[in-house]
């Protein structure tokens, strides 16, 4: 249950980071995760009234603002249309329909949690985040900084040329993931990330370039590429265990959603 003192709608960005910078305070987009826990908040600050709610689209970027919900960008076609239906299949699992037009994407990306299908997602594209004071950094980097009090206010994914696709592993439906993976072959090379090992998600490059220059190869050659990457890619990450399932069962699954991942990309050409 989500208790404080005040809730506070912010006027202004200013605001919000002054305020946030109290030890008690709190930045609340859903409260989807908020909820779960138990602590008394001093001050809860809300950015509704910021227009932080809006997709803009140009020729050159995604900007996602920080209260955009997950069901805004499962249902954005331009999104979805760009990421070969990945960010829809990362989000669908998540609950339900009524959860997902309130958690937001600022929280989902500010939390780092370890189980989010948002922040694997995201990640493997070319994607940064803007801070209010930190300023644009790639979406990988911000995703390895402790926390503080800065305020994230949009998610730009840069619209560079990309073929993509994403998966996850759960014990049931709308359970958090077991694992997730996502991968991308883009202008500057071929990328994975992992995530829910149980820990945050992480880019990888493919510095063997196992991949290279398998949309011309033939059929027995992909193959071979592919369960050599995913063999590779799995052995890159770290994992561990909890209540959900062992380090082993996850580095086995990592395989297994690798060449799944990879060969439904290949297979669209």
């Amino acid at each position: 249950m989500l208790r404080c003192n005040d809730y506070i709608f912010a006027e202004s960005l200013d605001e919000a980071y002054a305020l946030n910078r109290k030890k008690s305070a709190a930045i609340v987009g859903g409260c989807g995760w908020l909820k779960l826990g138990s602590r008394q908040w001093g001050s809860v600050i809300d950015l509704s009234r910021l227009g932080l709610d809006k997709i803009t689209e140009t020729d050159e970027a995604f900007t996602i603002g920080a209260m955009v919900t997950l069901r805004d960008i499962e249902k954005h076609e331009g999104l979805n249309a760009y990421t070969n239906g990945a960010i829809k299949e990362s989000v669908r699992h998540i609950v339900g329909t009524q959860f997902r037009n309130t958690v937001t994407v600022g929280g989902s990306i500010f939390g780092r949690f370890g189980f989010s299908d948002v922040l694997t997602v995201f990640m493997v594209t070319d994607s940064f985040v803007e801070l209010y004071k930190g300023g644009v950094i790639p979406l990988h980097e911000f995703a390895k900084l402790h926390y503080d009090d800065d305020i994230l206010v949009n998610v730009i994914v840069k619209k560079n040329p990309l073929k993509m696709a994403y998966s996850s592993f759960r014990n049931q439906q709308t359970d958090f993931p077991v694992l997730t993976f996502a991968h991308a072959f883009r202008e500057d090379g071929a990328f994975s990330v992992i995530g829910a090992r149980p820990s945050r998600a992480e880019l990888k490059r493919d510095e063997e370039n196992i991949l290279k220059d398998i949309f011309s190869k033939s059929q027995d050659e992909v193959i071979e590429a592919i369960n050599a990457y995913a063999l590779w890619i799995s052995s890159q990450y770290t994992y561990e265990s909890n209540l959900r399932a062992s380090a082993d069962y996850r580095r086995h699954i990592a395989e297994v959603l690798a060449r799944r991942t990879v060969t439904a990309i290949v297979d669209k050409g």
